[in-house]
């Protein structure tokens, strides 16, 4: 089975043998094709009208490699590209996206109900950096339960290390991690294996470096709004909307990706009739159809739940239990943890059993600001739960993983809680085994943007008591650096150590009882109940879509806790042995953890 999703713009190899190409280029009075060497004649491309060039030719086969030339004589790689001939700054190349054979062609995904996520980092994951080196590593997730993997960007971006989050050719999977083909291949094998592939995709900002857009479509960009990572996207056009829901159906129909995680949706500002995530979502709805479980998923540091629904996005990143956990785990209060570290447990409890802790609740790292809108009706699976991913280990000064910041008793606890709860839970690539190695924020800029990015990194953490020294920020490491990229690598030969194999034979069988007694219950769960007994202790209950009752008890603190709650139901999970017949309520141990399940009677 061959997949090709034809796109309106771009190189596009057409049935007759010839190519199209189509570029939008509304600030430039000509545009020719240049095929090949840099310096071969330019053919001419003919003006459409709003600002568009095409022209077909028999000349560019699949592997030809091509530019643009402006008016003024630049060239430019091709916005649209399927793959790259080597970085961002040169040439783009025809590709052929028929030419894989999909042995899994018939892959339908899963429910969302089954997912786990692991998120990953292509260039770090693997001693390759590579598709193929995730590729030759699938049988991992399936030993260790996990049923999604979910890729960091891997947009092309200028330079051989970058997290993704600074892409500038949305269509091309960047050619340090291989070509387009090395790409379907994992997702193909994946899918042969059961497993569900999602990619991170950015659509609020482009990267500073190699971005031509702004040379010959300077109505791409609007300045009526900021970003923090630069010139805000004017989605008020309709070839710019076109670009991103383009975008969602081409890696969902010629990638077969089952789904997609949407970054920093709150720095996306469209005041059109139609927000521009809506009618993604109406697309991809519409183009899908019922064959197949694709799924949309949403980052928003704004607690918005409005984007949620049947029809729409399916879940969004649950940060406030993130913190939440970090501060009962770590003590760490300051930042944005300030919201979270007094009453942690009743905090944790709601987001645990609500989905946000601030539902429009003033925010004191935020000046008293309000964050959030309501989420207490939602089910739980509408939200995404982790308790380590790629922003809060690489934004840290020095990578640090919780495997190095807290007890290993806490940690094990907090992960008895995340994999059993409703709610759908992630790991980030190493957590699985306890990981100690950091994991950094790395680029791969160059002259003044280098030193702009080096110095302006580090003198974000010049507001931090510990970092007030200039001596003490100069040891951060320098993200432009590739020591700072290789130190972030998985060093696989540890995970094979017995407290490492111990580590993760610990989760698998958190997955497997989920897997088990959770997942089978969790379409139509409802929201949880939750009571906090001290600062360390609660316990959150859940009537599930059977109508049985999933109950925690939990303390997450390093202090024994006394409560008042006798939960129904057997015991299915305890995180020491015979840690439950102390009897509830009594003396509950730092860090412990008991999970009850109470189903009802059947028919008869």
């Amino acid at each position: 089975m061959r997949f090709h999703y034809r796109l309106p713009f771009g190189a596009e190899v057409q049935s007759g043998g010839t190519t199209r190409f189509r570029l939008w280029a509304p600030n430039q009075p000509s545009v020719s094709l240049v095929l090949g060497d840099p310096a071969a004649p330019p053919l001419p491309m003919q003006p459409e009208g709003g600002g568009w060039f095409a022209i077909e030719t028999a000349d560019a086969p699949p592997g030809t490699a091509y530019h643009y030339r402006l008016g003024d004589g630049l060239l430019v790689p091709d916005p649209c590209a399927r793959a790259q001939a080597s970085d961002a700054h040169g040439p783009s190349i025809v590709v052929d996206p028929s030419a894989h054979d999909w042995q899994s062609g018939d892959w339908a995904g899963r429910p969302w109900e089954e997912t786990v996520l692991y998120e990953l980092h292509t260039g770090t994951f693997s001693e390759e950096g590579t598709f193929d080196g995730i590729r030759r590593r699938l049988d991992h997730f399936a030993r260790i339960g996990v049923t999604a993997v979910e890729l960091m960007p891997v947009a092309d971006f200028p330079g051989r290390r970058g997290w993704g989050y600074d892409g500038v050719l949305h269509y091309a999977p960047d050619r340090a991690y291989g070509d387009p083909a090395s790409l379907k291949r994992l997702i193909d094998e994946a899918h042969g294996r059961g497993l569900m592939v999602f990619l991170d995709v950015v659509y609020n900002h482009f990267g500073p470096d190699a971005n031509y857009l702004h040379v010959y479509a300077r109505d791409f960009f609007t300045d009526r709004h900021d970003t923090p990572w630069g010139a805000a996207i004017d989605f008020s056009r309709r070839p710019v909307r076109d670009f991103y829901i383009h975008n969602a159906l081409y890696w969902l129909e010629e990638y077969r990706i089952d789904g997609l995680r949407f970054d920093a949706v709150h720095a996306i500002v469209d005041e059109s009739d139609q927000h521009i995530l809506h009618e993604i979502a109406d697309a991809v709805r519409a183009r899908i159809g019922d064959g197949r479980h694709v799924h949309l998923v949403l980052e928003n540091d704004a607690n918005q739940t409005r984007f949620l629904g049947d029809d729409g996005y399916i879940a969004q990143w649950n940060d406030d239990i993130h913190h939440a956990f970090h501060v009962l785990l770590t003590g760490e209060a300051g930042g944005y943890y300030t919201d979270y570290a007094d009453r942690p447990a009743e905090r944790l409890g709601r987001g645990l059993a609500e989905g946000f802790i601030y539902q429009g609740d003033p925010s004191r790292y935020r000046d008293g600001e309000r964050r959030g809108e309501p989420s207490s009706h939602l089910t739980p699976t509408r939200f995404v739960g982790f308790l380590q991913n790629h922003d809060q280990i690489g934004n840290r000064a020095f990578g640090d993983r919780l495997a190095r910041l807290a007890d290993p008793a806490a940690l094990q606890a907090a992960q008895a809680v995340l994999l059993l709860c409703p709610q759908i839970p992630m790991l980030f690539m190493g957590e699985e085994w306890a990981a100690t190695q950091p994991y950094f924020y790395f680029c791969d800029f160059h002259d003044a943007l280098a030193d702009a990015v080096r110095n302006g990194r580090r003198q974000e953490f010049a507001k931090f008591p510990e970092f007030a020294d200039p001596a003490i920020r100069q040891k951060i490491p320098d993200p432009n650096a590739a020591a700072t990229f290789d130190a972030s690598r998985l060093d696989w030969p540890t995970h094979s150590m017995a407290d490492r194999m111990a580590a993760m034979e610990r989760i698998r069988r958190l997955i497997d009882l989920r897997c088990e007694l959770v997942v089978p219950r969790l379409a139509g769960a409802h929201p949880g109940t939750a009571r906090a007994w001290t600062n360390g202790a609660f316990t959150v209950s859940w009537v599930m879509g059977d109508g049985a009752v999933l109950t925690v008890v939990a303390n997450l603190a390093s202090e024994e806790a006394e409560g008042t709650v006798t939960p129904a139901g057997r015991l299915i999970f305890e995180s020491a042995p015979g840690l439950a017949s102390r009897g509830v309520p009594a003396r509950l141990p730092a860090w412990a953890v008991l999970w009850y399940l109470e189903i009802p009677d059947g028919p008869g």
